[in-house]
């Protein structure tokens, strides 16, 4: 049995192993050292509690099998009703619905904390992830042109965009996620 819950500090070194391998071959992640421990703890503090980190785990809770988070879209005031996510699974969790777990309780969060949108960027080509955020809602919204350089090739990223509620004018101030915490997919 697969548990969701809201990410705790203690999660950061298994988080730190989950993404590794996707920053040390391939180019879905642009960074060129994988980040530890410390550095994804940090990350998780960043915004004091305001944007969700969610991970999965086994049923007793000892291990971290994935994760998602929404951090900011961009730093206007203007872009606060948007959100960028993402999400992770460790190299042996794949193409079992952990993803698709990960991303129902992150996307039911956000809607709960009254934000409007979920843009997602996905380094190109990448079936899978694309395969993923399609069956959870996100639709593609457009591509930058060899924007990022990683393993001697120039990469395309593609946006992908979901709606997660209505804007309304005026709109409402989205709520932290300490304040609405972990929303259940339903």
């Amino acid at each position: 049995m697969i548990r969701i819950r809201a990410a705790r500090v203690e999660d950061a070194g298994q988080i730190a192993a989950i993404y590794a391998p996707y920053v040390a071959t391939g180019i879905v992640s642009f960074e060129d050292r994988a980040p530890d421990a410390a550095e994804i703890a940090a990350r998780m503090a960043a915004d004091d509690g305001f944007y969700p980190w969610l991970v999965a785990t086994n049923a007793d809770d000892a291990m971290v099998l994935g994760y998602a988070y929404a951090t900011r879209f961009r730093a206007r005031a203007a872009y606060r009703f948007a959100v960028e996510t993402t999400v992770y699974v460790a190299g042996d969790m794949h193409r079992q619905g952990l993803g698709r777990l990960l991303y129902g309780a992150l996307l039911a969060t956000l809607r709960a904390q009254r934000f409007t949108q979920a843009i997602s960027a996905i380094a190109l080509p990448n079936d899978a992830s694309i395969g993923l955020h399609e069956l959870v809602g996100f639709r593609r919204a457009g591509v930058y042109r060899e924007v990022g350089f990683k393993d001697g090739r120039w990469v395309d990223v593609g946006l992908w965009q979901a709606s997660l509620a209505e804007p309304e004018s005026p709109p409402i101030e989205p709520r932290s996620f300490a304040e609405v915490g972990l929303v259940r997919d339903s």
